[in-house]
């Protein structure tokens, strides 16, 4: 399959928020990561998101180059030609970009979308997120309503966020108050500064407790009925039933219970980073402990070259990470449902 059309994007995400499930949105960082988030959603028969932060696209330009734009760019372009020897839909996303980095990241790749979209072309990336959390809310929706527009010509779906995630990704910091509670006021603010889908199409990461990271369950609680108080509010204000298409982010250690109620309320996509992160690289660490005398030369020895080449543990890195994907399209309940 090739890489999703916006049309076919917003098909996704009827058919998860219909059907009662929804899409893991794997961040990756390298060819090597978008390959295992590939074959995960193929494996699990699923279709799916794969996204690269604002750190993820520095990274994938190089250590020398460091340009988010190039490294984005240079994902979606590799993305296109690996995905279409994959049986599933994929659409691609760009995730948090705070304020401070809205002219080096999404402004730029939006222009780039827009120039493409005039010459008949898909965007480059289906949907972008604008991380206003660190801003007030007035300020948040003044700019996400600017973005949107832009974005609804592209034929971009753009996420906004609206309370706080809490943890840390990529130097966007979030602390654990109250602010990790999105209000019924905040969300009645949103539908009147930014509609409710007719000014264009947008996901929103409303907060219910998320923390990004690692954390042990009960360390912060979650409560999803939050996510439910916000759909009724709004909903019953323009007279449509869960007017939001929600996104679940920080979500490492939920439970499933949460995971499975949230969904019930209108999540469509969840973010997944520090989980298949782990797995990623849990094979790489043993491959090093175990075959430490091959990859090093110990005492002027020459080692071995089959286990220090990268492809010995790239490829138990690759399959590890395939399988927590697969394993998050079971537990999100996108696996089986794919378009194709």
């Amino acid at each position: 399959m090739p890489i999703a059309t916006p049309e076919v994007y917003a098909q996704m995400l009827d058919r998860a928020k219909a059907g009662g499930f929804a899409y893991p949105a794997i961040n990756v960082t390298s060819s090597q990561t978008l390959n295992a988030a590939l074959r995960g959603f193929a494996e699990a028969e699923s279709d799916g998101i794969v996204q690269v932060s604002t750190g993820g696209a520095e990274f994938l330009s190089g250590a020398t180059v460091k340009d988010m734009v190039i490294g984005a760019s240079a994902l979606a372009e590799y993305a296109r030609v690996v995905a279409a020897k994959y049986p599933v839909t994929i659409a691609l996303h760009t995730d948090h970009c705070p304020k401070d980095k809205l002219d080096g990241f999404m402004r730029p790749l939006v222009d780039i979308s827009l120039e493409r979209v005039s010459k008949g072309l898909d965007p480059l990336f289906q949907s972008h997120m604008w991380d206003g959390s660190a801003v007030p809310l007035e300020e948040n929706l003044e700019i996400a309503k600017e973005l949107l527009d832009k974005c609804h010509r592209a034929n971009i779906i753009m996420e906004m966020e609206i309370g706080v995630v809490g943890g840390e990704e990529d130097g966007v910091v979030g602390e654990i108050n109250e602010k990790l509670y999105t209000t019924t006021d905040d969300a009645l603010a949103t539908a009147e500064a930014v509609g409710i889908g007719e000014q264009g199409r947008y996901m929103l990461a409303a907060t219910f407790g998320n923390v990004h990271g690692v954390y042990k369950p009960g360390h912060v609680k979650l409560r999803p009925p939050v996510l439910k108080d916000i759909q009724d509010a709004v909903g019953a204000k323009y007279g449509k039933d869960k007017p939001f298409d929600l996104v679940f982010h920080g979500g490492s250690g939920s439970a499933l219970e949460e995971i499975h109620e949230a969904i019930t309320y209108g999540v469509v996509k969840m973010n997944i980073d520090t989980d298949t992160q782990y797995a990623f690289t849990r094979p790489i660490a043993a491959h090093m402990f175990t075959n430490y005398d091959g990859v090093l030369k110990v005492d002027g020895d020459v080692g071995n070259k089959k286990v220090y080449d990268p492809r010995s543990y790239g490829k138990s890195a690759e399959a590890a990470m395939a399988a927590r994907v697969a394993q998050a399209c079971q537990d999100l309940k996108s696996a089986g449902t794919k378009i194709a």
